[in-house]
C-alpha cells in the first residue's frame, strides 16, 4: 500500500509519502514563499566574467548573483558542442543580457546556479526547446515500449527541439504525449515573448507550486490513495487531477479530522520524522546508525549495537549491514542529503557479502528521484556515494540548530 498524505495549514503545506506504513519521502513548502526556485526562469545581466573559472556571475534579481558555468552556456546536445571548449569571454560579456534557468537553489552564502539548457517538465515528458534530441527515462521497462516512445518523440517534436519521455509516459497514447508537448511549447513561447519585452533582471517563469508538482511528478499508478485534510487544497488537487490524471480521481479522498487525531497523527508521520532526524537511529534488529552531517560531507557509522545474531559473527555483521543499507537509502531521501556520503559499514571478511551490500544499495538508490551514484569501496573499506544537492532541505523551517548543544541535537 502506497499513500500520499497532504496536510494543509494556513501558511504551509506538508506532504508525506508512505509505503507499507513507513515514511519514505517528505515535502514541505511555505505558501508565502510561493514555490521553489529550481526550474524558474529569469532574464539576467552578466555582472562578472571569470576566465580562470570558466564561469560568469549573473544578476537575476535575487540579491546574490547566480553562477553560470561554461558547460551550461554551450549547446545542450553534446554532439553539437565544439571539440575544444572555448574561453568563456568568447561567449559572454559584462553587461550582456541572458535568459537563464535555476538548476540549484541558493545555499548558505552561495547564489543560485543557473543554466541556458532550458527544460519545462510536463505530466508525461520534459520539453527542451533547443536540445535537439529525444530521450527516454531509464525507469521505463521493456525495449519495445522504450522504442515506441522514442519513435513518438521523434514524430511530435519540431526541428531543433528536444524531449525526454518521463516514466509516466509508459503506455500513453501519442495523442496524450502530443497534447502535453503542445502545452509546454506554448508555455515556452510565452516565456520568449516576455523575455523580449521585459528589462533585466526580471522573472519570466516561476516553477509550479507544491500541489501542482505532486500531481505532475509523484502521482503515478503505484499510488493507491491520496488523502488531504484541507478542503481548499483538496479542491485544487481535484481540479489538477481532472486535467492531468483523471483516471486517478477515485483514489483522492478528503480526510475529516477525528477528534484530536490529525491526518499525520493517524499515520505516525511526525513520530517517524523525529526519529529520522536523530543522530543515533535504531535499527529493527538492535543495531544502530550514527549520522553526522556537514555542509558538503555526510558520514554514517553502522554498529551492531544490541544485535548478537544467531549463528556466526560474519552472518551477524552481514545481516546488520544489509538492514543498515535499506535504512540509509530511505533516510538519504527523507533528509534530502546532498554531496559526498561515506558509509562505515561493519567490516566483512567475505568479498561476496561486500558486493551484495553495494548491489543492494545501488538497487535501492534507483528509486530516488534525485541523481545518485554509488562510487564504490575505498581502500579503507568505506563505501562512497554522491547525491545531487539542488535546494535547502524542506524540513529546515521545522528544525533549527540548538543554541545549547551546537548541532548535536535538534529542536
Amino acid at each position: 500500500m502506497k499513500q500520499m498524505l497532504i496536510h494543509g495549514q494556513s501558511d504551509m503545506l506538508q506532504t508525506a509519502i508512505m509505503q507499507e506504513s513507513k515514511l519514505i519521502e517528505f515535502y514541505m513548502e511555505k505558501t508565502a514563499v510561493s514555490g521553489q526556485l529550481v526550474g524558474s526562469i529569469y532574464k539576467g545581466r552578466v555582472v562578472n566574467v571569470l576566465p580562470g573559472m570558466q564561469a560568469a556571475f549573473v544578476d537575476i534579481g535575487l540579491g546574490k548573483n547566480a553562477f553560470l558555468y561554461i558547460d551550461d552556456v554551450l549547446h545542450p546536445n553534446l554532439e553539437r558542442q565544439p571539440k575544444e571548449k572555448p574561453v568563456i569571454t568568447q561567449l559572454l560579456k559584462v553587461g550582456q543580457e541572458v535568459v537563464v534557468q535555476i538548476i540549484k537553489e541558493p545555499l548558505g552564502s552561495k547564489g543560485a546556479r543557473v543554466t541556458t539548457h532550458y527544460s519545462l517538465p510536463g505530466r508525461f515528458l520534459v520539453y527542451m526547446p533547443h536540445a535537439d534530441y529525444v530521450g527516454v527515462s531509464k525507469k521505463v521497462n521493456g525495449e519495445q515500449e522504450r522504442g515506441r516512445l522514442r519513435s513518438v518523440g521523434e514524430t511530435i517534436r519540431q526541428c531543433g527541439e528536444g524531449v525526454i519521455m518521463r516514466t509516466a509516459a509508459d503506455g500513453e497514447s501519442s495523442d496524450s504525449l502530443q497534447s502535453d508537448l503542445q502545452f509546454l511549447r506554448e508555455l515556452w513561447d510565452g516565456i520568449e515573448t516576455r523575455a523580449k519585452g521585459m528589462p533585466a533582471p526580471s522573472e519570466l517563469h516561476r516553477e509550479a507550486g507544491l500541489v501542482h508538482r505532486l500531481v505532475r511528478d509523484l502521482l503515478t499508478a503505484e499510488m493507491d490513495e491520496v488523502w488531504i485534510d484541507d478542503l481548499a487544497r483538496f479542491k485544487e488537487m481535484e481540479r489538477l487531477m481532472h486535467i492531468m490524471a483523471p483516471a486517478m480521481l477515485p483514489r483522492l479522498k478528503l480526510y475529516e479530522r477525528q477528534a484530536a487525531l490529525s491526518l499525520f497523527d493517524k499515520y505516525a508521520v511526525n513520530e517517524q520524522l523525529h526519529k529520522a532526524f536523530e543522530r543515533r537511529i535504531q535499527l529493527g534488529s538492535g543495531g544502530d546508525l550514527i549520522w553526522d552531517q556537514t555542509e558538503a560531507l555526510t558520514v554514517v557509522d553502522v554498529n551492531t549495537g544490541k544485535f548478537v545474531g544467531t549463528s556466526d559473527l560474519e552472518d551477524t555483521v552481514f545481516k546488520t549491514n544489509m538492514e543498515a543499507a535499506e535504512q540509509i537509502a530511505r533516510l538519504l531521501r527523507l533528509r534530502d542529503v546532498g554531496g559526498i556520503i561515506i558509509i562505515d559499514f561493519i567490516d566483512m571478511e567475505q568479498q561476496g557479502h561486500r558486493e551484495q551490500i553495494m548491489g543492494r544499495l545501488e538497487q535501492l538508490m534507483r528509486d530516488d528521484r534525485t541523481k545518485c551514484q554509488v562510487v564504490g569501496w575505498t581502500r579503507l573499506g568505506l563505501l562512497e556515494l554522491t547525491r545531487k544537492k539542488v535546494r535547502d532541505h524542506e524540513l529546515s523551517p521545522r528544525y533549527e540548530t540548538c543554541s545549547a548543544c551546537k548541532g548535536r541535537g535538534k529542536l
